[in-house]
């Protein structure tokens, strides 16, 4: 094995990648079932709900955002995945309206197959990203393990007024998505070797490097009646959650869904990961029929996707203005209709 950092593929260590190493939905009910559900005392946001952090009321007009996130490596370069899983994990925060401030570390090494300095080049670029944040990673744990794994629990400070939920939708809010979607299907692409031009990879590496702070922002706007972050379970998966006892369905319109210029060969050539079946299977009796890129797209794991927020009409031009000066994707992808009779209705 070669000791020098720069001359290992990460990728080629884990058998998933990103966010696309994330349990089912079915899986993971599954395995909840014997938990107790319920928010007690000063919870605010627990395991009653699929949301994308816990919240805890700190009795002076705050919450506590509380969450976790890891996963396997979805690049090459040891110091892009810290950079990458770094920001996944703050995403929870900002998906909730909040301001991240400390962060501690989650770090499984392959001690004998890979050397300890490309671990430290994960941390360094978790680092990077966490000072960007403002968050102080402050310890954290490590484990030997068969794979590389790295991620963050993050905590965060929001004022309970500006808490975001992710199922608190309303007929007539339109919806926004800031990223573009294609992670998942570039990264396999990666995965498989000489498939992937590099030059298609760096706009996917660059979004999921991006944080999306413009949540603390849209967290202000009593107009934003929803939002959450689109990881693994792909944008139609984190709609049908926000959908999930709404009242509401959701038209979404497939020419107005952002994703990666560099996508479509990759479409054509139908790459993608196994988690898109599985979260296709998940929406598929709960969404109008899908062709086959459209499936492809709105069911790809995303890492370190964009917000999926969901506003009021009168809210509309203050959202595009925030997304707009973060350089993020500031046209709307569909509207909330009350409920039919499917969740999700693409066009």
């Amino acid at each position: 094995m070669s000791t020098e950092p720069e001359k290992v593929k990460l990728t080629q260590f884990a058998h998933g990648a990103g966010c696309g190493c994330k349990i089912s939905p079915s899986d993971l009910s599954a395995m909840l079932q014997g938990i107790r559900k319920s928010n007690t005392g000063n919870l605010l946001v627990g395991n009653a709900q699929n949301d994308d952090a816990a919240a805890w009321d700190l009795g002076d007009g705050r919450a506590l955002i509380a969450t976790t996130d890891f996963f396997m490596p979805i690049v090459d370069d040891a110091f892009s995945f810290g950079e990458i899983a770094a920001t996944n994990a703050i995403s929870d925060v900002y998906a909730m309206g909040g301001k991240p401030f400390m962060a501690l570390a989650i770090l499984g090494w392959p001690i004998g197959k890979l050397p300890a300095a490309l671990a430290s080049e994960v941390l360094a670029g978790a680092t990077k990203v966490c000072e960007l944040a403002g968050v102080t990673i402050a310890g954290g744990h490590t484990i030997d393990s068969p794979e590389p794994i790295f991620g963050l629990s993050v905590n965060g400070f929001c004022e309970i007024e500006n808490l975001k939920r992710n199922n608190t939708v309303q007929p007539g809010d339109y919806l926004y998505l800031s990223k573009p979607l294609g992670t998942g299907i570039l990264s396999t692409a990666a995965k498989r070797g000489t498939l992937l031009h590099p030059a298609d990879a760096e706009p996917a590496i660059a979004s999921m490097k991006k944080l999306n702070t413009s949540g603390h922002l849209l967290g202000e706007l009593t107009e934003v009646h929803a939002m959450t972050d689109v990881t693994g379970f792909g944008l139609a998966g984190h709609l049908l959650e926000m959908l999930e006892n709404s009242g509401c369905s959701a038209e979404i319109s497939m020419a107005d869904v952002p994703v990666f210029k560099t996508l479509k060969p990759y479409l054509d050539a139908f790459v993608y990961p196994d988690m898109t079946m599985r979260n296709y299977n998940n929406v598929k009796e709960k969404c109008t029929e899908l062709d086959g890129q459209a499936l492809l797209v709105l069911c790809d794991p995303q890492t370190s996707g964009g917000l999926l927020i969901s506003v009021a009409e009168s809210g509309r031009a203050e959202v595009e203005k925030i997304l707009q000066d973060a350089g993020e994707y500031n046209q709307s992808i569909g509207r909330l209709i009350p409920n039919a009779d499917k969740a999700i209705f693409v066009k």
